[in-house]
């Protein structure tokens, strides 16, 4: 996962006034992918503490981003087992004192759920390496042998069908992406593009992929 570039905007937590997030991630239902959070310690030990809580106990299993441009965005946390920290103390001499800065995301950001073919991927907004990381994602993931050539059509192959997808809820520095892989279609797409030679296993006469037939792979 990168370290997310440096973000002059701050948003406000509403449930916890002493929070300050720099950036935010939600999949298409508005659950938690990753949140970058800044306040004083003992601030952050409590907002963690409160994610591991239920609702009657003055939980959180979801918050609020203020955002000025849309209002009060809801975030819903899901299962607390599946997210993963990381906490940076810094700014230590500041009229508030020391601030800690924590990430929270999900697991599958950094380690791919191999067993589904399903993982999430975390990029700089309108990352130069984009495609270079969601392929590594996509061969990292998938249990079928890829060769790097195919690069281009393999990637728009799985965005037609919705296998892999940009995330639509991103505040902050990064962007994501989900990497859900139905092995058996991508298995019948590849074999398909195989057998009309769009997919061959030499590379100098691999096709340009703005011509690629992708009605081949039907």
């Amino acid at each position: 996962m990168p370290a997310p570039a440096s973000s002059k905007t701050l948003y406000r937590i509403d449930e916890c006034p002493d929070l300050m997030a720099d950036g935010c991630v939600g999949d298409e239902h508005g659950n938690l992918v990753f949140l970058s959070i800044w306040a004083r310690d003992t601030a952050v030990q409590k907002f963690l503490a409160r994610l591991t809580l239920g609702r009657d106990e003055q939980g959180l299993d979801q918050f609020h981003i203020i955002n000025g441009q849309s209002g009060s965005l809801p975030v819903f946390v899901g299962n607390v087992d599946n997210l993963e920290k990381r906490i940076t103390r810094a700014y230590r001499r500041t009229l508030f004192g020391s601030l800690t800065n924590v990430w929270l995301f999900d697991r599958r950001a950094v380690k791919p759920d191999k067993a589904n073919a399903s993982a999430l991927a975390l990029l700089p907004r309108e990352s130069a390496h984009r495609l270079d990381r969601l392929w590594s994602l996509v061969r990292d993931t998938c249990p079928l042998p890829l060769l790097d050539h195919w690069r281009d059509i393999v990637l728009e192959l799985l965005q037609a069908r919705s296998m892999l997808t940009r995330l639509p809820f991103a505040l902050g520095p990064l962007e994501g992406h989900r990497l859900a892989i139905d092995v058996p279609g991508l298995t019948q797409a590849l074999g398909g593009l195989i057998r009309s030679n769009v997919l061959i296993t030499d590379a100098s006469g691999r096709p340009i992929a703005s011509d690629l037939p992708l009605e081949a792979a039907a």
